[in-house]
């Protein structure tokens, strides 16, 4: 965690927004649904947000980045994540993952040093911001279903890049 995550994410910063609803994973929401969230949580003092490339295949960070950039960076704390990338396919299997999403999208995880910090700058791209406060590595666990060759090949991987480079960056 950097300096400023260190002084912005204080006791009274106890809850925060998580962006996987608005990334369309349970319900299918309007963009003006997914504003409306976001207003009403800035109004009752939420200023930590939580997103990550995987919640509606970037849905989610396009959104957040749509009310965020309005607002004031110094203002609010920044989370998303590492490990998957996009590209865009006119076959793409985005279905499989997150159905409602309309994502054009089909998804490479890479756990890599490399692919780290080209999620970094694909969040920032989606997001309209400079900087994230902090970058979690997602979803290596066995619970996660969806690597082709199972969660420990994907650990390994991210054990040697994604884990060295995101310190490198702390």
């Amino acid at each position: 965690m950097n300096d400023r995550a260190r002084q912005i994410f204080k006791p009274e910063f106890r809850f925060g927004l998580g962006g996987v609803s608005l990334g369309n994973e349970f319900n299918k929401h309007t963009d003006k649904e997914a504003e409306a969230t976001l207003e009403g949580a800035w109004a009752m003092g939420v200023r930590y947000f939580d997103v990550a490339p995987w919640y509606g295949f970037g849905l989610s960070e396009r959104r957040f980045g749509h009310f965020l950039h309005n607002q004031k960076r110094e203002d609010y704390l920044l989370s998303s994540k590492v490990g998957k990338l996009f590209k865009a396919s006119k076959n793409n299997k985005h279905a499989d993952f997150y159905p409602l999403s309309d994502s054009p999208n089909d998804i490479i995880f890479d756990y890599t040093a490399d692919g780290v910090r080209r999620s970094i700058e694909d969040s920032l791209q989606r997001l309209g911001v400079d900087s994230l406060d902090v970058a979690f590595v997602h979803d290596i666990s066995p619970d996660f279903a969806f690597f082709p060759n199972g969660w420990e090949e994907q650990y390994e991987i991210a054990r040697k890049g994604a884990f060295p480079a995101a310190l490198q960056n702390a």
